[in-house]
């Protein structure tokens, strides 16, 4: 009988949601703070029924510890590294303004300098390039409040649209910024 109660009542596990990445990253930055959904859910602008199944999927993926509050880092960097990528693939879409990212985010211009500019749509934004989609659509507002976050994310959409050399600067960023490797 234990067995089947187990089962019955664990919540059922249909697959990441793109919202999910940001909010693992979010708790990973701010983990050593109290965790709190709801808070969680105002500077990410979701929902907290969104935020709660979102942390719900992790821990079913085995990313997260809710209980414990930990995120478990190298789990969420072999995910990132090598299955973003695929399972959250990204479509180069027309000419926007918006907020720079992937190659465009000032950390990757500064070592990279590309003149191809990528951008969140954002109709307050101040570059213009090639729109790539956030994961969500109030994506911008958390990364216009949370630097780290926004850099994050960025580097993300690296491994999604780069080419190998940006990649491999991205990993080695997210590597630093993540699992404290130097």
């Amino acid at each position: 009988m234990r067995n089947f109660n187990y089962f019955y009542n664990m919540r059922k596990h249909n697959g990441m949601r793109p919202q999910d990445i940001v909010v693992l990253l979010k708790l990973a930055i701010t983990e050593k703070e109290p965790l709190n959904l709801s808070r969680l859910s105002n500077t990410l602008f979701l929902s907290l029924s969104e935020v709660s199944e979102s942390v719900n999927r992790s821990e079913i993926a085995k990313l997260v510890d809710y209980k414990n509050r930990v995120v478990f880092r190298q789990n969420l960097m072999e995910f990132i590294e090598h299955g973003v990528k695929y399972v959250f693939p990204q479509r180069l879409g027309s000419i926007v303004r918006g907020l720079p990212t992937a190659h465009s985010h000032p950390f990757m211009q500064e070592k990279i300098g590309s003149e191809t500019f990528y951008v969140w749509p954002d109709h307050k934004g101040s570059v213009i390039g090639m729109e790539l989609l956030p994961f969500y659509g109030k994506q911008v507002e958390a990364a216009k409040q949370d630097s780290t976050l926004y850099k994050l994310l960025a580097l993300v959409d690296v491994l999604r649209v780069g080419k190998t050399r940006e990649v491999k600067l991205a990993i080695l960023e997210l590597k630093k910024i993540l699992l404290n490797e130097s």
